[in-house]
C-alpha cells in the first residue's frame, strides 16, 4: 500500500490524464507531485455508459461533474472549497475549471466535516488548516490556497507529509503594503491621527500637534524586497535620502532606484526614520529591542508595515517614554489584535491601524485572482512559482539523496552567515560536485535547491523547495552556477564524493574562509551517512555538521585547543566535535568547533581574547 501510495503522489498529471500518467514516467520537472483523487464528490454524465465507466473506475462517493479536455476528452472537473471571501474576479477563474463552493465562517468542525468533498481549498489568515483538516482531506484534497502573503496558518509540513501542495499570492498586495507605509509615515511625521481625535473631542491645538518634515531626511528601509524597494521609490518622490538594509538585495537594483546599501548598524544609526520590511525569522524575531534602540539617533521615528514580531514591543515602549524614538507608526503587531489595555496600542506618540497593508480594493480583487489562477495551475499539475512546500519525492530517491540534501542545505546556511553586512548582496553562487556519477544517473537539481533553501531561508520569509527554487534565486538576484568534477572512482556507490559552495563577490565576516581566489568557500561531504564540514577557504578541517559550529582562525601553536575547551566547559557548552586545519606548521590554522548548545555573548568574546586566536565567528545550524 506504501508503494502504491507513493507511486499515485508522484503522478504528475491532469484529472483526465490519471490513468495515462500511471503507466507512463513523467518527464522530469514537467508536473507538480501531486496525489491522485481517490474519490469524487457529485456527477452529471450524459449516458449510461458513461455513467458505467466513472462507477467501474472511481468509488461509489456521490456524483460526478464531468468537464471537456481540449481533445474532446470527459473528465472529473475538480472541486474547490473557498473558506473566507474572496472577490468576483478570483471566483470567475476558479469557476471557469473547477465547482466552487464559498462557505465562509465555518467552524473548526465544520471544516473537517466538509474537507474531504474538495480537490481544493482556499483560505485567507482567519481560517486554520491544521494537521487535522489536512488529515481530514488526505485522498482528495491536493491543493490549498494563502490568499496572501503570510502562511503562519497553514501546517506545510502535514501538508507536505499529505502530498498536499501549498501556495500563496505574494505580489498582488506589494502596492498597497507600500502606500501604507507611505501613509503611516507621513501621518505620524504631522501628527494626523492625534490632531483628528483632539479635534473631534473639541479641541484646537495647533501649536502642540506641529510635525517634521520629510524633504532632507533619511529614510533607512530594512528589507529591501518587493514591498520595501517600492517604499524606497515613494519617499525619493517626497525628496528623501533613502538608505537599504538586505543582504541579498542586488546593489545595480538598488542604485537604479536612488538607494544606498549599507550595514544593519549603520542603517539604524544613520535614519531619522526607519520603515520596517523584514520578514519573521528566527534571526529577525525582535531584532529591534533595547541593544538595537541604543544605537539609534535619539528621537528617530519607526514605521512598520511588515510583522510585528521583529519589534521587542515592551523595549519600544521603554524607547518612546525615554524620547529615544519620538513616534512610531504601526500596522502589526506581536499578538492580533493587540489587548485593548495595551500600553504600545495606547501611547500617545504611537499611531496604529489594524493591520490594513494589504486593504484596498485593488489589492483585494488582484489577490483573489493570483490565488485563483495559481491553484487553477496546481489542480492542472502545472508548476508553481507561488508554491511553498516541497513536493513529494520517490521514496528510493530521498533514500539515496537524503544525507547530501541536508549537506547542501547546511553549506549553504553557512555560506550566508559568513557574508559581512556591508557586502551589498549576494552576487554569485557556484555548486561543484565532485562525483563518479555521469550526467544522466545524477539530477541535480535537488541538490541546487536546497542549496538556495540554505542561503535564503535564514533571512527570508520565502519557503524554497524543488518547485520554487530557481525562480526564488533569480526574483533575488542570485545567479547560481553549477560545476561537475569527475571522481575518478568507478567502484563508488554514493552518488556523490563532495559539494562545494563557492560565494563571489563578497566580503566576508571571517576572513580565514576566503580562498586565494577571493571566494567565500565551504566544502562538505557525507561520512557514515552523517554531513561534514571538510574545507574551509584554504583550510582542510573535518566537522559533523550537527549542532552549532564554531570557527576560529589562530597562529598555529600548541595548547589552543585545550584553552578553548576550557573556556566552553566553564559555562557548560558541550563540544560535539573538534578539528583543526593549517596551511603550514606553526603559521596559521583554523580550529573548526562543533557545539550542542549556544555560547553567550560573554563567553564568545572570552575566545576571542586569546591572544593567539586573531578572529572568531559562532554558526549557527
Amino acid at each position: 500500500m506504501a508503494t502504491a501510495a507513493a507511486a499515485s503522489r508522484a503522478a504528475l498529471s491532469r484529472p483526465h490524464a490519471a490513468a495515462a500518467a500511471a503507466r507512463a514516467s513523467p518527464a522530469a520537472g514537467a508536473r507538480v507531485t501531486l496525489p491522485r483523487r481517490r474519490s469524487v464528490r457529485s456527477a452529471v454524465i450524459s449516458s449510461s455508459a458513461s455513467a458505467a465507466a466513472v462507477a467501474a473506475s472511481e468509488p461509489a462517493a456521490g456524483r460526478v461533474t464531468l468537464g471537456a479536455g481540449t481533445d474532446g476528452a470527459l473528465w472529473p472537473k475538480p472541486a474547490v472549497l473557498v473558506a473566507e471571501k474572496l472577490s468576483e474576479a478570483g471566483l470567475a477563474v476558479l469557476r471557469g475549471f473547477a465547482d466552487v463552493e464559498c462557505a465562509y465562517g465555518m467552524s473548526p468542525g465544520e471544516l473537517l466535516a466538509k474537507v474531504a468533498q474538495f480537490d481544493a481549498l482556499i483560505v485567507r489568515s482567519g481560517t486554520k488548516v491544521t494537521r487535522e483538516v489536512l488529515e481530514a482531506g488526505r485522498g482528495r484534497l491536493r491543493v490549498v490556497g494563502r490568499a496572501g502573503v503570510g502562511i503562519d496558518n497553514v501546517d506545510l509540513q502535514a501538508a507536505t507529509e499529505a502530498g498536499c501542495l501549498v501556495v500563496n499570492a505574494p505580489t498582488a498586495n506589494t502596492v498597497a503594503a507600500a502606500e501604507h507605509g507611505i501613509a503611516l509615515l507621513a501621518s505620524m511625521a504631522r501628527n494626523v491621527s492625534q490632531a483628528d481625535a483632539a479635534l473631534k473631542a473639541g479641541k484646537w491645538q495647533r501649536t502642540k500637534y506641529v510635525g517634521v518634515s520629510l524633504v532632507g531626511k533619511t529614510l533607512a528601509v530594512m528589507g529591501f524586497g518587493k514591498v520595501g524597494s517600492e517604499v524606497a521609490r515613494r519617499a525619493k518622490g517626497l525628496g528623501m535620502h533613502v538608505i537599504a538594509h538586505d543582504p541579498y538585495a542586488p546593489a545595480d537594483r538598488a542604485r537604479a532606484i536612488g538607494a544606498e546599501l549599507v550595514s544593519f548598524d549603520e542603517a539604524i544609526g544613520r535614519a531619522d526614520f526607519i520603515s520596517l520590511h523584514m520578514p519573521l525569522t528566527p534571526a529577525t524575531s525582535k531584532v529591534f529591542n533595547d541593544e538595537s534602540f541604543a544605537k539609534m539617533k535619539n528621537g528617530v521615528r519607526i514605521i512598520n508595515v511588515a510583522r510585528g514580531g521583529v519589534i521587542d514591543e515592551d523595549a519600544l515602549v521603554r524607547a518612546l517614554d525615554s524620547g529615544k524614538v519620538a513616534q512610531a507608526a504601526l500596522d502589526v503587531f506581536t499578538e492580533e489584535p493587540p489587548a485593548k489595555d495595551s500600553k504600545l496600542v495606547l501611547h500617545e506618540n504611537v499611531t496604529v491601524t489594524p493591520h490594513l497593508g494589504a486593504s484596498t480594493v485593488e489589492a483585494q480583487e488582484g489577490v483573489a485572482i493570483e490565488i485563483a489562477e495559481a491553484v487553477v495551475g496546481a489542480l492542472r499539475g502545472e508548476l508553481a512559482a507561488t508554491a511553498v512546500n516541497a513536493p513529494m519525492v520517490p521514496a528510493e530517491v530521498m533514500s539515496e539523496l537524503a544525507p547530501y540534501v541536508s549537506l547542501a542545505e547546511k553549506l549553504g546556511k553557512l555560506a550566508v552567515q559568513l557574508v559581512a553586512g556591508e557586502s551589498g548582496g549576494i552576487k554569485g553562487v557556484k555548486v561543484v560536485y565532485t562525483t563518479a556519477r555521469g550526467p544522466d544517473d545524477l539530477d541535480t537539481r535537488l541538490l541546487r535547491a536546497m542549496v538556495t533553501k540554505g542561503i535564503v531561508e535564514p533571512v527570508s520569509s520565502t519557503f524554497v523547495n524543488l518547485v520554487n527554487a530557481d525562480y526564488t534565486a533569480k526574483q533575488r538576484g542570485l545567479r547560481i552556477t553549477e560545476e561537475r568534477v569527475s571522481h575518478e572512482s568507478p567502484a563508488a556507490e554514493a552518488p556523490l564524493e563532495s559539494i562545494q559552495v563557492r560565494l563571489s563577490h563578497v566580503q566576508s565576516k571571517f576572513a580565514g574562509a576566503i580562498s586565494d581566489g577571493g571566494d567565500i568557500v565551504l566544502e562538505g561531504r557525507v561520512k557514515y551517512g552523517v554531513p561534514h564540514l571538510t574545507v574551509v577557504g584554504p583550510y582542510e578541517v573535518d566537522v559533523s555538521l550537527e549542532g552549532n559550529l564554531i570557527l576560529c582562525r589562530q597562529i598555529d601553536q600548541p595548547g589552543m585547543i585545550g584553552k578553548v575547551g576550557n573556556i566552553l566547559g566553564q559555562t557548560n557548552v558541550n563540544i560535539s566535535f573538534m578539528s583543526v586545519g593549517r596551511t603550514f606548521r606553526g603559521k596559521q590554522a583554523i580550529m573548526a568547533i562543533g557545539v550542542d548548545e549556544e555560547p553567550d555573548k560573554e563567553t564568545l568574546e572570552h575566545i576571542g581574547h586569546i591572544p593567539a586566536i586573531e578572529e572568531f565567528v559562532f554558526l549557527e545550524l
